[in-house]
């Protein structure tokens, strides 16, 4: 009854006021209201954080094939695009905090991966990342190799970064009405506005049963006047969630700024319910507004009836980051802590391929990463699409190898070709390698991709318990993710061994993510029993 009745005010203040320009993407309102004010909003304190035991709906997450295992004679080339978002691991840390265990298909490990920093060196060659690979026996199957491939991104010293052109487009729709919703959009933005600086500018944009603009571009000088158009902000309505991203786009492109970083953050629960509402259509009005240089960033909110799906796909098209906000505390990480990485962008159409040797690898398997996968031949197509590094960000994949012998030559295999030449008794080349690593990127201003590329020997194979402590801690988050997920690659990963690992790795731990990691595993651990 809410919602309708929300909807039904939202429809007479449109015939009343709006109106709605031939372009599409505007509105405005003659009567001289302001229609995104016109609806009562919860005044509860976004720090009093209470999901009244909401649940997040599995329907609304989509499914997880996870990688197989892949003989190395059959398939040497493994392709995928790197992934910087993070919205998982805040999902899962909500679920448990609430009680029960996190669905499986809200489980994607690289996002769990790549909640944490990492200490890996920056780069010193000019170049905008580093990459560092390390190769040690896998914890939860000794018998296998676990190899890891990391970026690190370049970070700019204080004062020194590019200046940014923003929009910020917000869902004010009835689903918003609730603390852990618009109420937390509000405070974690003007955290994020707090950290701009004068020559940054800002555009807000709302849509509920229709969409409008509540502030031009305004200087960051001018941090008053953006905290009282953010402080008006009141909930209700349907969701014409596609409208408002044109809007914004439209917003977004009117005030380009070609030497500034120019972006749209989105925050919302994801559910559109007027306009364009189908996923594709959504899908494609992203991709067709990416191509302007404009980028996205999507913030998750709300619990009952998120949309993961839906953003997590409207992100990946945007060339945008993709987060979920369920606290003060992880708005901090992202829009302050991480504020560099979040908004600029130091490598775009970041394409990894692993070349596995044969002789020294009988089969591997990427862990995670299940909807970045890529065709072999588009690690060299520069129009295909990939993921992007933000300054500072760091991005780790794992893979785990099976040795050559019984247990690889079990695993089904590919038919060859009658036509494939027979192997030849000849020689066998690069026997101190176990994999190459290529990487292609593209500069933030160049359409062209660059490639980087080197081989891993098997020399450099770490002993178990002589790991990195960075490797160490990674790992015992890729097999708690896999805990989580019950996959059937876990092995004999378990909880306690998990609590072990991370414990022993924690290190600094300057923000206290790590202790907290832990303290998640043991509530994972108790719900499990």
């Amino acid at each position: 009854m809410k919602k309708i009745k929300f909807a039904c005010l939202a429809g007479l203040i449109l015939l009343s006021g709006m109106i709605f320009s031939c372009g599409g993407n505007w509105y405005s309102n003659d009567a001289g209201g302001e229609w995104w004010q016109d609806y009562p909003s919860n005044s509860v304190d976004p720090d009093d954080m209470d999901w009244n035991n909401e649940e997040f709906d599995p329907d609304n997450f989509d499914r997880i094939t996870e990688n197989p295992f892949r003989h190395a004679a059959d398939y040497p080339l493994s392709t995928f695009s790197i992934d910087v978002d993070t919205a998982s691991y805040s999902i899962m840390r909500s679920s448990l905090r609430n009680g029960y265990m996190p669905p499986a298909k809200a489980v994607r490990i690289e996002e769990l991966i790549n909640y944490f920093d990492y200490d890996y060196a920056p780069p010193d060659d000019g170049k905008p990342f580093a990459v560092h690979t390390e190769v040690s026996a896998a914890p939860w199957n000794p018998d296998h190799l676990l190899a890891r491939i990391a970026i690190k991104g370049m970070e700019f010293p204080a004062g020194e970064r590019p200046r940014v052109n923003l929009v910020f487009l917000i869902d004010v729709s009835g689903s918003m009405d609730s603390p852990t919703r618009l109420p937390l959009v509000i405070e974690s933005l003007k955290m994020l506005v707090e950290e701009l600086q004068g020559t940054d500018k800002v555009a807000i944009c709302v849509y509920a049963g229709a969409a409008g603009t509540v502030l031009q571009p305004t200087n960051c000088d001018e941090k008053e006047k953006i905290y009282a158009a953010l402080n008006k902000l009141k909930a209700g309505g349907s969701t014409a969630g596609g409208q408002g991203i044109q809007l914004a786009y439209s917003l977004a492109q009117e005030n380009f700024l070609p030497d500034a970083v120019n972006r749209v953050i989105l925050c919302t629960d994801g559910d559109f319910n007027v306009g364009i509402t189908n996923r594709n259509d959504l899908t494609d009005l992203v991709i067709e507004k990416a191509a302007s240089g404009v980028y996205l960033t999507v913030l998750g909110f709300g619990m009952d009836n998120y949309r993961d799906g839906m953003l997590k796909q409207l992100s990946s098209n945007g060339n945008g980051n993709y987060g979920y906000i369920d606290t003060i505390e992880e708005a901090r990480k992202i829009l302050v802590n991480q504020l560099s990485g979040t908004l600029i962008t130091i490598a775009r159409d970041v394409k990894i391929q692993i070349d596995f040797n044969p002789e020294n690898v009988g089969a591997y398997r990427l862990i995670g990463y299940e909807n970045r996968v890529m065709n072999d031949e588009d690690f060299n197509n520069d129009n295909k699409d990939a993921g992007d590094i933000g300054a500072g960000h760091t991005v780790t994949a794992f893979y785990e190898i099976i040795p050559p012998g019984e247990e690889a030559d079990a695993l089904p295999r590919r038919d060859p070709s009658k036509y494939t030449p027979p192997q030849t008794d000849s020689e066998p080349m690069f026997l101190n390698e176990l994999l190459t690593v290529k990487i292609r990127y593209k500069t933030p201003l160049n359409d062209e991709s660059l490639l980087i590329s080197f081989p891993v020997e098997t020399s450099s194979v770490t002993q178990a318990g002589q790991e990195s402590q960075e490797f160490r801690f990674a790992a015992s988050v890729t097999a708690f993710g896999m805990l989580l997920r019950n996959s059937q690659y876990k092995g004999n990963a378990e909880y306690a061994g998990v609590i072990s690992m991370a414990e022993s790795s924690k290190g600094a731990d300057i923000w206290g993510l790590r202790e907290e990691f832990i303290e998640l595993v043991k509530k994972a651990e108790s719900k499990s029993k």
